[in-house]
């Protein structure tokens, strides 16, 4: 699946670590879209997410699939698609699941 917008597809738990890493060290938020390929309504916000990645500059955007990495999931307790995690300092601060358009904007 090619990135849309400005967002990083996460392949392995490296990457995963990197982009924290990166926004630590940037001050930025990080807001990841757990997904997975068989999810419908993750298609459907994709490419809103995609524009949100255009729009906010200084917030990192991260997609990962949890079937390719369910440790990280598994980890940040994701039971359900698609789930918007919210990370500032390597930290969760906010969690939004499910395609709400205007929630996710706020947040």
């Amino acid at each position: 699946v090619m990135a849309h917008g400005k967002i990083h597809i996460i392949k392995n738990k490296n990457d995963w670590e990197e982009k924290l890493a990166e926004g630590k060290s940037k001050d930025q938020v990080v807001v990841v879209d757990f997904t997975a390929t068989w999810c419908g309504p993750c298609k459907v916000i994709a490419p809103f997410f995609a524009e949100l990645s255009e729009k906010y500059d200084n917030v990192i955007f991260l997609k990962v699939d949890v079937d390719e990495l369910s440790d990280i999931s598994t980890e940040y307790e994701v039971h359900a698609m698609p789930t918007f995690l919210f990370l500032k300092k390597s930290e969760v601060v906010d969690k939004l699941v499910g395609i709400n358009k205007s929630e996710l904007e706020k947040k």
